[in-house]
């Protein structure tokens, strides 16, 4: 693999690239650059590769990787994970089809970094930007696991990524008077004068306060335990995967402890307390049939009803036509938990922690703007840059005066 050192000579610093040999076994050339953009360029075009010969016969192909790729994923699982869901590995399998669908006139050895760079702008023809983003994210996988397996000896795909669109539209969370709203209803409907609605809402509407009050994703409070309800707030130890089937958490981040109100623990416990009927799975929320409820009835009969009874539903323009929909969606109460925090000034590690996110850089990433925000407004300074311009100007022509 080769790797770039910077040298620091009488003529200034130079950097000098390491790479394997094409002519000796088990050795290294050198070749060196005035800039270290020169030396990335050296190492990033494939220049300094070894031509490896596949060291798989069975692994020659792009396609054969892909294959490959999709069967680790599938039984033994990448980098030492668990095996991918069933969910999990269709949506692979339909990433999986795209990348054989275009046309490699390369072995899989022979593959450079432009190689990569004209799939890229096949995708974006060819697919959304948010799908050919993903596809690109899978193919890196699918070289890395190359790489991990003997197979090629460098990633031809690193540093080509397709990055998020700056037009996309940003985070859509209510506001305050909103959720306070929201909140208003699922406590009407609870108390609703018709028995199946009420019912109904005697379920719903503390999965609607636990979610506000903890930021949890809807799949986790669909699939919470009853002894996972404790004193002081909730455990997260396990979630609804891809297929609605309830497995651990995604990721081991995602494991994790979140403190909530006293009030909203209060209204879960007298509702643990009161249900009735089957409870096979053992679940705080169970279904009506004694499993546990699937994402789509949840959205379809639960949120959608509560949008409508608190008029935010709103109608669009799609593909030319008028249509309506929920204003939010469940995730949205995700959202707004994480906007009370960051209002309240938390760190950003608590944030992470809080939200279930594997590192910073993905906690960043969805709300940074809000935490950016959130500073510009704490900042003392008289904001804009004229004024400050106008007083040194008045503080010069006093001095000339």
């Amino acid at each position: 693999m080769a790797d770039i050192r910077k040298r620091n000579g009488k003529k200034g610093a130079t950097y000098l690239v390491r790479y394997p040999s094409k002519s000796r076994k088990c050795g290294y050339e050198h070749k060196s650059f005035d800039t270290l953009k020169e030396a990335r360029g050296f190492v990033d075009s494939g220049l300094s590769r070894l031509k490896n010969a596949p060291r798989h016969g069975d692994t020659k192909s792009v396609d054969d990787a892909v294959l490959k790729w999709l069967e680790t994923c599938r039984h033994e699982g990448r980098q030492g994970k668990d095996p991918v869901s069933p969910a999990t590995a269709e949506v692979y399998e339909y990433r999986a089809e795209i990348m054989k669908a275009y046309d490699w006139d390369k072995p899989l050895h022979e593959l450079e970094a432009p190689d990569i760079v004209a799939f890229r702008s096949w995708l974006l023809k060819n697919y959304s930007r948010d799908q050919a983003k993903k596809v690109l994210s899978s193919f890196h996988s699918v070289l890395l696991e190359m790489v991990t397996q003997g197979v090629l000896a460098n990633d031809p795909a690193v540093r080509i990524t397709i990055q998020q669109s700056r037009y996309q539209e940003p985070l859509e969370i209510p506001s305050v008077e909103e959720v306070q709203s929201i909140l208003r209803v699922a406590d009407a409907l609870a108390n609703h004068k018709n028995y199946w609605i009420a019912q109904a809402w005697q379920r719903y509407r503390p999965m609607v306060h636990l979610a506000a009050d903890s930021g949890m994703r809807p799949q986790e409070y669909l699939a919470i335990r009853d002894g996972d309800l404790l004193e002081k707030g909730i455990r997260i130890t396990q979630a609804l995967d891809r297929s609605n089937r309830i497995g651990p958490p995604k990721t081991r981040a995602a494991r994790r402890y979140i403190p909530v109100g006293s009030d909203t623990l209060k209204m879960a416990r007298t509702y643990q307390k009161g249900r009735s009927g089957p409870n096979n799975d053992g679940l705080l929320f169970p279904g009506e049939i004694g499993g546990h409820q699937r994402y789509n009835n949840y959205l379809r009969r639960g949120w959608h009803t509560l949008m409508e009874h608190a008029s935010m539903i709103d109608e669009y323009m799609l593909d030319g036509s008028k249509v309506s929909g929920p204003r939010y969606t469940p995730y949205s109460l995700r959202h707004f938990y994480a906007s009370v925090l960051i209002a309240q000034n938390r760190d950003l590690k608590t944030l992470q922690v809080r939200m279930g996110h594997e590192d910073a850089a993905m906690t960043l990433n969805v709300y940074g703007h809000l935490i950016r925000q959130k500073h510009a407004e704490e900042m003392e300074e008289e904001p804009g840059v004229l004024s400050h311009i106008r007083n040194l100007c008045d503080k010069s022509a006093a001095i000339i005066i």
